[in-house]
């Protein structure tokens, strides 16, 4: 039973670091480019912003809080690289917005499935249906 219980007390002590590395690879900061393409009458656009992972969560921030073209992506990565992130963010122009009811000061947000490696990673918008978002796609480069 005594050996048994050093046996385990031994593992536990030797997977704790190996689990600290694994939450840590993706930590630093990464270039960000999210690519909207055009859709309909509404226009296309590109922007490219600074990310910071820590402790495997992701932090991204474009513009100035509550002003139009504010944007926000945030989410947790896995130690797999997968991660759901939440994008939230303020319209800008009306001519880069989908929606009837949507107009320069709207809020808006939706997820994003992200698939990391230790330095690139790459996600996808999701569009629901498809009939009010676009596909836009995520590009990440750490720095």
């Amino acid at each position: 039973m005594r050996k048994a219980l050093l046996l385990a007390v031994t593992c536990a002590l030797f997977a704790l670091p190996l689990s600290s590395v694994a939450g840590e690879r993706y930590d630093g900061k990464w270039l960000t480019k999210m690519i909207c393409p055009a859709k309909g009458n509404t226009q296309g656009y590109t922007w490219t912003f600074v990310s910071t992972i820590q402790g495997s969560t992701l932090h991204g921030e474009r513009g100035t809080a509550g002003e139009g073209g504010y944007f926000t992506l945030d989410g947790k990565i896995k130690d797999d690289g997968t991660a759901k992130l939440d994008a939230n963010g303020v319209v800008a122009s009306r001519e880069y917005a989908r929606g009837v009811f949507v107009g320069k000061g709207t809020d808006y947000g939706y997820k994003v499935k992200a698939t990391f490696t230790e330095t690139t990673g790459s996600g996808v918008r999701d569009v629901g249906m498809g009939i009010v978002g676009r596909p836009c796609t995520f590009e990440f480069t750490k720095q």
